[in-house]
């Protein structure tokens, strides 16, 4: 009689679906480590069979799923279960990376109140600061971006401090601390440059970040230096981090001072997320290019590309940036000479800000607000918008946007013969 022989069975993901989302997961873990699929395959697999699995072509066993939770730092579990818990860290990820990073804030913060191990903890404080970050509250990033960079370091992990570093650079910076921002983003540069193991759109990041604030401080060729070391790494990007790279080049330039340069990258970048199909971004690109041509004086291409703007965001319907575009074309109405639509327009953006938390066009909008009674000659109520956006303006964004609408109440007011008052508010401009 033949004998059948035992064969001990492999443990396999046979179900199609399944392995495709535990390679999303994989993919969502290696990205938010900062490393490259090269580096996760260390010297057991390739960066082949890494791709293989993200994309869900390969089908991957307990043993590979076991050795890539040890490299991420994370429980195998993490990557099969199935479990709905309702914030659950790739939840919390997948909203900060869709851009809904109020809900990703709650998210992290209930994750940590779970009491994580201490891994886990610096991933979650890391998303916490980068939310924190886009939601214009920097400052309180600060805390516990530091917590996690100090967990990373202990607990040696590179890569993962110097994206934590980057965030903590992001709320030194939002505070004014500059200083400590231009160390903290060096120093992360430093290491990028030395082999750190990255996405080529991290080092792209980190560049534009130094950029801006070697602009703020006044430094534009250091800034300009920056960027064109940047513009070098575009080769290494797939079209979409290509197209997100040019759009923060663009912007980058433009707040360097080189407006045809932003244009320039702001059309390339238009260009190419079309090409991905990224409606959303293609429609902050061209708001953009709205305020850079208006930047230059050319009112008409200012208004054609807030036009392409409102056609993709209309159908969207993304309130955030909703508010930008209508704050951007109530400036085109404003510089048409058409006060009674730059003046609904800029109610509308107001109204967008408020009702989307986007304090940053909020304060854009007030102070476009003010410019347009400024020219109906209501000096009185243009006043009052000034000394709300300069409430406002101590909590969002940097020390020069604060200068700018503290000037210009000081302005308005010395137009009313106010000098002491308007004495005063300068002063107090030079001084922040």
């Amino acid at each position: 009689m033949e004998q059948k022989v035992a064969r001990r069975r492999r443990v396999v993901v046979d179900d199609r679906p399944l392995a495709a989302a535990i390679g999303a997961r994989i993919r969502a873990a290696r990205r938010r480590a900062g490393l490259t699929q090269q580096a996760l395959a260390g010297g057991r697999y390739t960066k082949a069979y890494i791709s293989a699995l993200e994309t869900g072509v390969a089908k991957p066993s307990m043993a590979a799923l076991n050795y890539l939770a040890e490299r991420l730092g994370m429980p195998a579990s993490a990557f099969v279960s199935d479990s709905e818990t309702v914030w659950s860290r790739l939840d919390a990820d997948l909203r900060l990376a869709s851009g809904d990073y109020a809900a990703a804030l709650d998210a992290y913060e209930d994750l940590l109140a779970a009491e994580p191990s201490r891994l886990e903890k610096a991933t979650i404080l890391t998303g916490m600061s980068e939310a924190l970050c886009r939601l214009d509250r920097g400052p309180e990033a600060v805390r516990p971006a530091a917590e996690a960079t100090a967990l990373f370091e202990e607990l040696g992990r590179p890569a993962e401090r110097a994206v934590a570093a980057f965030w903590l650079a992001g709320g030194h910076h939002a505070a004014d601390n500059d200083d400590e921002a231009r160390g903290l983003l060096r120093g992360v540069l430093d290491a990028l440059r030395g082999g750190l193991p990255s996405e080529p759109d991290f080092t792209v990041r980190v560049l534009i970040a130094l950029a801006m604030v070697e602009t703020e401080a006044g430094a534009t060729e250091t800034a300009l230096a920056y960027l064109h070391e940047a513009d070098g790494l575009a080769g290494e990007l797939d079209l979409r981090r290509h197209a997100t790279y040019l759009h923060s080049l663009a912007v980058g330039y433009r707040h360097a001072g080189d407006h045809e340069a932003a244009i320039r990258a702001g059309m390339r970048s238009l260009t190419l997320f079309r090409q991905a199909d990224a409606q959303l971004e293609a429609a902050s690109i061209a708001n953009s290019l709205a305020v850079a041509y208006l930047e230059t004086g050319s009112t008409e291409r200012a208004r054609e590309m807030a036009a392409v703007s409102r056609q993709t965001l209309d159908r969207l319907g993304d309130q955030r940036l909703l508010a930008h575009l209508a704050d951007t074309e109530a400036r085109v109405a404003l510089a048409s000479g058409d006060l009674a639509g730059a003046e609904r327009l800029v109610d509308r953006a107001i109204e967008l800000a408020d009702s989307s938390g986007n304090r940053k066009a909020m304060l854009d909008a007030l102070v476009t607000k003010a410019r347009i009674l400024l020219n109906a000659g209501r000096d009185q109520e243009a006043i009052g918008l000034f000394e709300h956006a300069a409430e406002l303006s101590e909590t969002v964004g940097p020390s020069a946007r604060r200068r700018e609408v503290l000037s210009a109440w000081a302005d308005t007011l010395a137009r009313l013969g106010r000098h002491d008052q308007a004495y005063q508010i300068m002063r107090e401009a030079l001084q922040s």
